[in-house]
């Protein structure tokens, strides 16, 4: 078989061809049922629902659905292992990581909740393969100091190792932040691997219990954690030290500085857009069927609006409904040495491009932690905010001069905010 695709990948292929079926069925019946109902006749059980015969088509369309659906995930199951044998469990190409992470980060909290293969664990790597936190690597090939790196949405941990263009246009190999500050400065460097379509909390829960494995289980006395967090990763970053001292764990004790590189502390303005995107759908009886569309991105993409932490701050709300910032204030962790490194496309400060142009994703002020209400503003030091000029959000991943400005803040002795 092709090194892209494995055998479980056809389960998850048919699964998710089962569920866009049928997904797609319904917005068709909810525009049948819209028309339907500007003409006076009366509709289903439920307002996008039609009844009758037209109604028992529709039932019949998704019944056939999923029937052949679990009959394909049947036979497939059974070929699995012979398929399995054939390809020999290929390692993961750049890719099909690729493509993996980007299906995670739009859906990836339905890919988890459907039980699909191409749900991506949450797993850590070190030297190009995922290691075990209850089994670390011997003492002979880790040290003391740690750096780990989180990256953002629809990404992966190969992302650090990426091609930057330069200033002529051509392709170079990038910087891998990890690698530079292992030759530098004798880190350790971990990546993480995670679904990003899940709920921000979900996943800062789940870093939070691994990193307490790890650090349990590390062969020699950690010194120092320090964290390299890009764009969403931050948000990961800053859960799961809330979580952790919320639930008592030690691990966070270690935790000396963190690095946040374009993280949207305050949200992105194009997760906003896509809730507009609800709102205007849903303003009309013939578009409203096509909101499903806008309602199919991940939860972790919703959590972007605003930032959301924690669980607790979607509690009983409807995370597609246009709401305010009501998001409890998360303040960045005491005792830690905290540095926001944002990115703007401009060639220098204006309202215009801290507030709205900014890296292309994310506002500049949404990057340093500043917001208009006091109480939700991050403190960080006035030495530790850093700005790049003429710089796009994926640049920060592996730009020189943002490597530049991380390894000499870490050379520097930790000072905390507090």
């Amino acid at each position: 078989m092709a090194g892209h695709v494995r055998a479980s990948d056809l389960r998850a292929a048919a699964r998710l061809a089962t569920s866009a079926t049928m997904q797609t069925t319904r917005i068709v019946e909810g525009v049948h049922q819209s028309v339907w109902r500007t003409l006076g006749a009366p509709g289903g059980a439920q307002s996008d629902r039609t009844r009758g015969l037209t109604g028992l088509v529709y039932r019949c369309v998704n019944g056939i659905t999923q029937a052949v659906g679990a009959g394909l995930d049947t036979a497939l199951a059974r070929l699995e292992p012979l398929l399995g044998a054939m390809d020999a469990a290929p390692p993961d190409s750049p890719a099909r990581l690729a493509v993996l992470a980007a299906l995670n980060g739009v859906m990836g909290d339905r890919l988890l909740a459907d039980a699909n293969p191409l749900a991506l664990p949450m797993t850590l790597q070190f030297d190009g393969r995922t290691i075990d936190p209850d089994a670390p690597p011997p003492a002979g090939a880790v040290g003391g100091r740690l750096v780990l790196l989180v990256h953002g949405l629809c990404m992966n941990d190969r992302h650090w190792q990426t091609w930057r263009t330069a200033a002529d246009g051509s392709l170079q190999p990038g910087l891998d932040h990890g690698q530079a500050l292992a030759l530098a400065q004798g880190f350790t460097p971990l990546y993480l691997r995670y679904n990003t379509g899940r709920p921000i909390c979900d996943n800062g829960r789940e870093l939070s219990a691994l990193l307490q494995r790890l650090l349990a289980a590390w062969p020699v006395p950690v010194d120092e954690l320090v964290v390299v967090a890009h764009s969403m990763g931050g948000l990961v970053t800053r859960s799961a030290v809330h979580q952790a001292q919320q639930a008592g764990q030690d691990w966070h004790k270690r935790l000396t500085r963190i690095v946040f590189l374009g993280t949207p502390h305050h949200g992105a303005p194009l997760e906003r857009a896509g809730n507009w995107v609800d709102v205007l759908l849903g303003s009309t009886p013939w578009t409203a069927p096509f909101a499903r569309l806008a309602r199919l991105r991940s939860s972790g993409i919703t959590d972007l609006r605003h930032g959301t932490l924690l669980a607790a701050d979607n509690a009983g709300r409807d995370r597609f409904r246009r709401h305010a910032d009501l998001r409890l204030p998360v303040p960045l962790p005491a005792g830690v040495a905290c540095l926001a490194v944002a990115a703007t496309l401009a060639g220098r400060r204006s309202l215009v491009a801290d507030r709205l142009l900014g890296d292309g994703l994310v506002p500049l002020r949404s990057a340093l932690g500043q917001h208009d209400e006091p109480a939700r503003a991050l403190a960080f030091a006035a030495h530790a905010q850093k700005i790049v000029y003429r710089t796009g959000h994926m640049q920060l991943l592996s730009d020189p001069a943002v490597g530049r400005i991380v390894s000499d803040w870490l050379a520097q002795r930790p000072t905390a905010r507090h």
